[in-house]
């Protein structure tokens, strides 16, 4: 079988990743003269947790109808949405030579369930990918920024992460950098102030690199 390329856009709130995903998504799929591409790649875009009936369901469940849920009740459900994502929508579209083009994955729960939430990072990483048979991203892409600055730009009524403490969001900032420093190989980070043209044209340039 035809083995696709698999892209996950990664960062703390406000950093712009599901712009900037829709965005890659849509380049892609334009012919690439630069590479001699007549035509532009196949493409499926999908968003962790959501895209399938369960994730979109969980989406709301944990982002906006709960009150308190537990770092590790949150990871599991987490991870059990990516599990379906995985096999619904995933690895199918990888089968078949496609690029797939991810809103979050693995590295979300790693940094907000295990650096900032305090689910201990390695039983976390290990139980994840094993969830999803081992399938990790060929690239990631953290847009990096303050949590000041990130937390600034999100407009209208805040989700139930959003609301979370500013040492909270730094944490996370910080999981994000540690899972770089880990895997440079597959994680590159993009300053995210940057205007979202620059950003996009640096993103460009790291997925034709890998």
């Amino acid at each position: 079988m035809r083995r696709g390329f698999f892209i996950t856009l990664e960062g703390p709130e406000g950093s712009g990743k599901s712009t900037q995903a829709k965005r890659l998504a849509a380049a892609l799929r334009r012919p690439q003269p630069r590479h001699r591409r007549r035509r532009g790649f196949r493409v499926v875009e999908v968003r962790d947790p959501g895209t399938t009936s369960l994730g979109a369901r969980l989406r709301v469940v944990l982002l906006h109808e709960c009150g308190h849920v537990s770092s590790m009740a949150e990871a599991l459900l987490f991870i059990a949405g990516r599990v379906q994502l995985v096999e619904e929508r995933i690895r199918p579209a990888l089968q078949r030579g496609a690029v797939v083009v991810c809103d979050r994955f693995h590295d979300s729960t790693m940094t907000y369930q295990g650096d900032a939430g305090g689910v201990p990072v390695r039983w976390l990483d290990e139980v994840g990918r094993r969830a999803i048979g081992g399938l990790m991203p060929d690239v990631t892409i953290v847009l990096d920024l303050s949590p000041q600055a990130g937390l600034s730009r999100v407009r209208g009524a805040k989700d139930r992460m959003e609301r979370k403490t500013l040492a909270f969001h730094r944490r996370v900032r910080r999981g994000y950098r540690r899972i770089a420093r880990a895997e440079p190989h597959r994680v590159v980070i993009v300053n995210a102030t940057q205007s979202a043209h620059k950003i996009h044209h640096q993103i460009m340039e790291i997925v034709w690199h890998h």
